[in-house]
């Protein structure tokens, strides 16, 4: 019994807010008391509303009361501390509304710590104990606390769930397969939950495989941009170098371009400096001798005169020719029409090999497809004009209509001969490669089977082994009248699907991806091939009655 009060006091001078003992406690107005800072944050959330109310009992009051400390039961609560009562352990705590509660509990309910399906029952650690003590309850099936224990149990005969009827995919009790589900497959519920948990198993095994799988391509894609950066920075120093290297060379022979005229500058100015002096003194020489005739030309005295004439009169020979001709000034215009010319000439080069570095700055290979289109309108986004090769179709092969249609003739047509036609079969190949992504559509008219294919370049023109989808070089959807076969390396794989006059061809050659479609109303799968494609693939067409037809179809 004293455990019993100790436990009836705890309640007692607890806070049903923070479920410890009570501090600074307030009694509001229904006889409920708290902690004061408690009931105030309670009511601090309530504030907007106007009305506050009671945690416990839900009571309102309007307005705010104003709260006064509780003197006796601060009392009660300081004399129980000195006795050594504390608040209850965690493993005891209260349980909240979103908790799942002990069934056994009375007055305030503790936390379930266990639910058992037997019992359809949930414990507390203390009531929980005679499950681990007693053998009564050792076949007993304990789990995490759960509140959706009611659902085990049969609405009709209020018997527990233990069995599971196959037939219907529900649960239900014993009554109900000796009743409404007599007959039905039925198992029990572990049976069912084995073979469900290997499911499950298999389920999580592909989960985490894909996880891995994906990890795996995170991991090459983190390593393709590594490398992307590492071939860029060095592709980008190399580049700078060699353009520094283009910079210094032209300033180089612009340099020695500048030594060279300021070299022919110096000297055609010194011969020409040098000229001028000669003349100036020969200026002054003219002069002077100038000045002595006209002196002499004075003289009165005749004897004098004839006397000195032999002497003064005499010239001496002139040291340059009677007359300079000057060139017009364009001593240095062929250097610089010369520089033009090389400028002229770098510019065209640079343009032109401009063009070509621009193309080989490869565009960056993306790891991971995109995902197949679900809808025709999806796949005409990756349409692609594809016309046939005239070099490569059988010569009973009539190509039409800006070479899109093909059509089986009984007399062969006039093609000059080339290494890449078909001999052997009635079958052409597009003149366009397809990469990345692509989508077309092959129209059929006539009897006999249609065979839409893909092919490499490479695939034998001549023999039994040529045809489309008879070697490991082409892969062909073959159309009859009433089905279809797909045909890859003469292995041959049955087909069922709707009947249409046309089938589309996705490829995504990046992903390893060809799938053929029925096209209609509707766009109806018919095959799927997953691969890996080591060259470009060339669309085509083999035709095997005489007068039927295939048209790629411009879809766009």
């Amino acid at each position: 019994m004293a455990q019993t009060g100790d436990q009836l006091n705890q309640d007692i001078v607890s806070c049903s807010i923070c479920l410890d003992l009570l501090k600074d406690p307030v009694t509001i107005p229904c006889g409920h008391s708290y902690c004061i800072n408690c009931i105030k944050v309670h009511w601090d959330g309530e504030d907007q509303k106007g009305i506050h109310s009671c945690p416990q009992c839900r009571k309102t009051f309007a307005p705010r009361p104003v709260l006064e400390k509780s003197t006796m039961l601060a009392d009660l609560v300081e004399q129980l501390k000195k006795t050594g009562l504390q608040a209850a352990p965690a493993d005891h705590c209260y349980a909240g509304a979103e908790d799942v509660a002990c069934d056994f509990c009375s007055g305030r309910k503790l936390k379930a710590i266990k639910s058992c399906l037997f019992c359809l029952a949930s414990y507390c650690k203390k009531h929980l104990q005679p499950h681990y003590d007693s053998s009564t309850f050792k076949k007993h099936k304990l789990v995490e606390p759960s509140k959706k224990l009611q659902e085990n149990i049969c609405s009709v005969h209020d018997e527990v769930m233990k069995m599971f009827c196959r037939t219907d995919q529900k649960s239900i009790c014993y009554l109900c397969s000796m009743d409404e589900h007599k007959g039905h497959n039925t198992v029990s519920a572990a049976a069912e939950r084995t073979e469900r948990q290997r499911e499950l198993e298999g389920s999580r095994q592909q989960i985490q495989q894909r996880i891995q799988d994906a990890e795996k391509d995170v991991k090459l894609l983190q390593q393709e941009v590594e490398a992307i950066d590492q071939f860029a920075d060095k592709t980008v120093e190399d580049s700078e170098k060699i353009f520094t290297e283009l910079i210094r060379l032209l300033q180089k022979r612009s340099s020695d371009v500048k030594q060279q005229i300021r070299s022919q500058q110096e000297a055609e100015g010194s011969r020409v400096k040098e000229l001028q002096k000669k003349l100036e003194q020969e200026i002054t020489e003219l002069k002077r001798k100038d000045a002595e005739l006209k002196q002499l030309s004075h003289t009165e005295d005749h004897s004098q005169f004839l006397l000195n004439y032999p002497s003064v009169s005499a010239l001496s020979e002139s040291t340059h020719s009677s007359s300079i001709k000057i060139r017009p000034l364009r001593h240095f215009e062929d250097v610089t029409a010369a520089v033009s010319e090389l400028r002229d000439k770098l510019q065209d080069i640079l343009r032109e090999e401009w063009t070509n570095i621009s193309l080989r700055v490869p565009e960056v290979d993306v790891l991971l497809s995109e995902p197949e289109p679900k809808s025709r309108a999806g796949f005409l986004k990756y349409s692609s004009e594809i016309t046939l090769d005239p070099n490569t179709a059988n010569t009973y092969l009539l190509l039409s209509e800006g070479n899109r249609k093909v059509t089986l003739m009984k007399k062969p047509q006039s093609y000059s001969s080339h290494a890449d036609r078909f001999t052997e079969y009635f079958q052409v190949l597009s003149r366009e490669s397809l990469t990345g992504r692509c989508y077309w559509e092959v129209e059929k008219r006539g009897r006999g089977k249609v065979i839409v294919a893909v092919a490499y370049k490479n695939i034998s023109r001549a023999g039994g082994e040529c045809g489309f989808g008879r070697n490991d070089k082409s892969w062909a959807l073959k159309c009859y009248q009433n089905g279809y076969t797909f045909w890859y390396n003469d292995m041959k794989t049955t087909i069922s699907g709707p009947q249409s006059s046309r089938v589309g061809v996705y490829l995504d050659h990046r992903a390893g991806i060809l799938s053929f479609y029925n096209v209609s109303e509707t766009m109806t799968l018919l095959h799927r091939v997953q691969t890996s494609f080591t060259q470009p693939l060339y669309a085509g067409v083999w035709i095997n009655y005489y007068g039927s037809t295939a048209q790629l179809c411009k879809v766009k």
